[in-house]
């Protein structure tokens, strides 16, 4: 009894061999081996869809829309009439430049670079360009340096060149992702978002009645190991010095709620917190943030494929949030735009979003009300944005 059930083991695993060799040579058929298909990196594995569903070309927006987040970075000196040429045949009314004070490159002795705020007169020239190059198209946001922070009434100061900006033109603040993550103090350690040292610029700005548009942290993906677990591993491919080491930065969470503490303890001020707060994969946690805090709206700039893959319940939050949410897109790149008006406008099925290391995956048309859309793309802008010329818009 033994011995044949010795054989009949043996017996089945013969015919399991078999079966698999039969297999390999089926495969190998085509004249490619399965090993040399196994060597194709991932990222390289992207195949035509041969889904074939109704497509809508949407090429300029339904409305006219205020884009709350765009880099002119040359714009105290360079042409406009292209850029202008360009607004109008995407039917952008307003485009919002938020590095409008802006930053030089400085060599320093030791052969370092680092990048210094620009003089006050490179906003004021910022401004009489756009201003000639088509009245109330443009407006410009100011950008404050967190060197000398350390200095005794450093936030005063800097408050006080915030006010003489607005005077000169800026409507509005950008803070840039490096406070909370790369600004450092004199003493070389990380500035926190929350530092009470910049309360008093929180505060003038409130008191301006100008908006601050913050961008804080990075995906959190970026914290996360470079492996296949991770969603932005392309992107972390592509991009090496995005990822963010546990080691030597400090956790997303804690950047994330220095930026929250700030949101409450300035009620008066408005905050316009970029990128979906890099909550987009999370708007239930981004919903309750506007539920506790009516001085916060948020912008799509750069997370769209965020949205757009969870079509359903990202167009019940819309809904359900649409006097909170602005139109940003973030890199000037015109014909990407037209990604964000097929996502917004239509009901459109699995189409491509414009950068594949942002989204390894397709997106979907939110078909968005009408009433919805015009929030979005500029009335939620026009009451908190000051100085916004109001006939641009239906």
């Amino acid at each position: 009894m033994v011995r044949l059930a010795r054989v009949t083991v043996l017996l089945g695993l013969a015919l399991v061999a078999a079966w698999a060799l039969g297999l390999r040579t089926l495969e190998a058929q085509d004249g490619a081996s399965p090993e040399t298909e196994l060597e194709i990196p991932f990222y390289e594995y992207d195949p035509p869809s041969t889904l074939r569903v109704p497509e809508t070309r949407v090429i300029r927006a339904r409305y006219p829309f205020i884009d709350v987040h765009n880099h002119q970075f040359a714009m105290a000196d360079q042409d406009l009439a292209p850029v202008v040429a360009e607004m109008e045949e995407l039917n952008m009314a307003v485009m919002v430049n938020l590095s409008g004070r802006g930053f030089r490159r400085v060599e320093m002795p030791d052969g370092s670079t680092r990048f210094a705020l620009q003089e006050p007169e490179y906003l004021r020239r910022a401004v009489e360009n756009g201003r000639s190059a088509a009245p109330g198209r443009f407006v410009v946001f100011t950008n404050i340096d967190f060197r000398g922070i350390d200095e005794p009434g450093w936030g005063e100061r800097t408050a006080a060149a915030v006010e003489a900006d607005v005077g000169n033109g800026a409507q509005g603040l950008k803070i840039y992702k490096s406070l909370g993550m790369d600004a450092v103090d004199a003493a070389g350690e990380r500035i926190p978002v929350d530092d009470p040292r910049i309360d008093p610029v929180w505060a003038k700005c409130g008191e301006l009645g100008i908006p601050v548009l913050i961008h804080s942290a990075d995906p959190a993906q970026f914290w996360l190991p470079k492996d296949g677990q991770n969603e932005r591993l392309f992107e972390l491919i592509e991009r090496p010095g995005r990822i963010r080491p546990p080691d030597s930065n400090p956790p997303w969470e804690q950047i994330i709620g220095e930026q929250h503490d700030v949101f409450r303890r300035h009620p008066g001020t408005t905050f316009i917190n970029a990128h979906l707060g890099w909550m987009g994969n999370d708007l239930a946690r981004l919903g309750q943030l506007l539920d506790e805090l009516p001085n916060v709206y948020t912008e799509i700039g750069a997370v769209l494929a965020e949205l757009g893959r969870q079509p359903r319940f990202a167009r019940a939050w819309l809904v359900r949030y649409q006097d909170r949410v602005l139109f940003g897109k973030d890199a000037w790149a015109p014909e990407e735009y037209r990604v964000y008006f097929r996502a917004l406008e239509t009901a459109d099925d699995y189409f491509d979003y414009y950068r594949r290391r942002h989204a390894f995956w397709k997106i979907y048309g939110l078909d968005l009300p009408d009433e919805v859309l015009r929030k979005i793309y500029y009335a939620n802008a026009l009451r908190i944005i000051p100085g916004i010329d109001k006939s641009l818009f239906p």
